[in-house]
């Protein structure tokens, strides 16, 4: 790493040119809206139900909850003193100290990269689940049955898929301040989700099957995963994790942000905490309000929760609630989209992938939208995996957080052993908490890892492997290759981190807003 001042690098060299006109508001809905506490709680409510049974479901997450602030702050207090696009690798890398800030940098940019992408393509699975499990409700049956072991089904699934992932995508190509709508119109949306589950849904179930008694709802337990009793109850963590990934969002829209060293930061941390207490909240509510274990299991359709809609409020009521349930998840999406694209982009701004100078092209209006082609490219094609695999749901949903959690737990890692008394310019130091949080979320991040590469059904065979481990065991390889075959002064120079410092500190009236010249060294 040199360390020419940041001074003598030309701004237009490192390609800063991206807009900066967004607020509090967008900062947390990025983080907020990717989350999606509402969708997020639903869409894998099923898998906490096999994976340890309510029991599991409400004392996991509120160990959950608790070490998932802790990253937070862990990543809060870096951010603010390193409010940059890209954020997640260039913390890792400064956190790493100039001995290892390259090698580091080439782990997590590649680590980061596959986990957004992969997750939005597995959030538009998800979406598409909704809407087929609408087919059995209409009594509406599929040659071969209405099962993932079903190639025909799959193929439908696909379809429906690709199409939600490409709606998704077209809507990144919105200009900057139409898309603060987007975020503005999704918080709604989801305001108005819970409201009709906090209300609407309680009514329902009041007049038709009934509510789970206290003992149903906090003490029952269930094996649906086949797998050992201690580790089916561990396998609850991946239903109450997947919740609470992806609160770094914040951070990568860092540079579009006025204020960015309170206000991203700000956003990572608030987000984290709402996103808890209100997933929590849902939690309790759903536990209370889904039929008996013995009955859910029976509901043949990818996503109970549209049977469950229809049980207690009708066809109707069950449409009604898809379509909503939908709506915010495309918009869940977009939003995922919009984040993995800024990480794209700052990684090509660094000059590391092939094609850099292309990827990291914006448009006149200061938008990566080369970088969002690259996102929507790859994302076609990671749902493919659809078609040949009966498990990949629960594998594209692990590929998207081990990668994210990994990251979480390195950098605390990197900040308890290699920089522990840097970034004294955070406006959220973390003082004498400070080691305490780090040692936690090393180890908590590290569990994640592991119940996230796991096989989610037992006995394990070639068509239930979960094959999240082996994406991230590829990724970490190429990325390794990649750090190895890249000269040192092509990517990630000191002075171009300081450059980019300097310049996400500067006022917005005085940022250039439009295509600069790049140069991918």
């Amino acid at each position: 790493m040199v360390s020419t001042p940041a001074s003598s690098v030309d701004f237009d060299e490192v390609q800063l040119s991206l807009h900066r006109t967004w607020h509090q508001l967008e900062s947390f809905a990025a983080s907020f809206c990717a989350l999606d506490f509402i969708g997020g709680v639903r869409s894998v409510f099923f898998l906490g139900i096999l994976a340890g049974g309510p029991a599991a479901m409400w004392s996991s997450y509120v160990i959950t909850m608790i070490f998932m602030w802790i990253s937070a702050a862990v990543l809060a207090e870096i951010c603010s003193a390193l409010p940059l696009s890209g954020s997640i690798y260039i913390w890792a890398a400064e956190a790493a100290g100039p001995k290892y800030a390259r090698f580091i940098a080439f782990i997590v940019s590649f680590w980061t990269a596959t986990a957004w992408m992969t997750f939005a393509a597995g959030n538009s699975q998800t979406t598409a689940n909704y809407l087929v499990s609408l087919l059995p409700v209409f009594d509406i049956d599929i040659s071969g049955g209405i099962n993932n072991g079903n190639i025909k089904w799959r193929a439908i699934v696909w379809a429906v898929s690709e199409g939600i992932f490409l709606i998704s995508i077209s809507m990144n190509f919105l200009p900057p301040r139409w898309y603060s709508n987007v975020f503005k119109f999704t918080l709604g949306v989801m305001a108005v989700d819970f409201l009709l589950n906090m209300i609407w849904l309680p009514i329902g179930v009041s007049k038709s099957y009934g509510f789970r008694s206290a003992h149903d709802a906090f003490l029952t337990t269930n094996n649906g995963t086949g797998a050992p009793p201690v580790w089916n109850w561990m396998l609850s963590f991946l239903f109450t994790s997947g919740t609470l990934v992806g609160f770094d969002a914040s951070g990568h829209i860092a540079e579009e942000t006025k204020n960015a060293s309170v206000v991203a930061a700000r956003g990572i941390l608030s987000s984290a905490i709402a996103t808890g207490i209100l997933s929590f909240i849902t939690i309790i509510l759903f536990l209370f309000c889904t039929p008996p274990i013995d009955l859910w299991l029976t509901l043949g359709a990818p996503q109970p929760f549209v049977q469950i809609y229809a049980l207690a409020l009708g066809k109707g009521g069950a449409v009604v609630m898809t379509v909503i349930a939908v709506l915010g998840l495309v918009l869940n999406t977009s939003i995922a989209i919009l984040a993995a694209s800024r990480l794209i982009f700052a990684i090509a701004r660094d000059g590391v992938l092939p094609g850099s100078h292309w990827v990291g092209q914006v448009t006149a209006q200061g938008q990566p939208q080369n970088a969002v082609t690259v996102m929507g490219v790859f994302g076609v094609l990671l749902l493919c995996t659809i078609l040949p695999s009966s498990v990949a749901f629960t594998s594209l949903i692990s590929a998207g957080g081990v990668p994210t959690v990994a990251a979480y737990g390195l950098i605390a890692l990197l900040r308890l052993t290699q920089t522990p008394y840097d970034f004294k310019s955070s406006r959220f130091g973390l003082g004498k908490f400070k080691i305490p949080f780090y040692i936690s979320a090393v180890l908590w991040n590290g569990f994640l890892v592991a119940v996230y590469v796991s096989p989610f059904t037992f006995p394990v065979t070639a068509q239930t492997l979960n094959f999240a481990g082996v994406i991230f065991g590829a990724v970490t390889l190429i990325a390794i290759v990649t750090w190895y075959v890249t000269p040192e002064d092509r990517w990630l120079r000191r002075e171009h981190i300081k450059a980019m410092l300097e310049y996400a500190e500067r006022p917005a009236e005085s940022q250039p807003v439009g295509d600069l010249s790049h140069n991918a060294k």
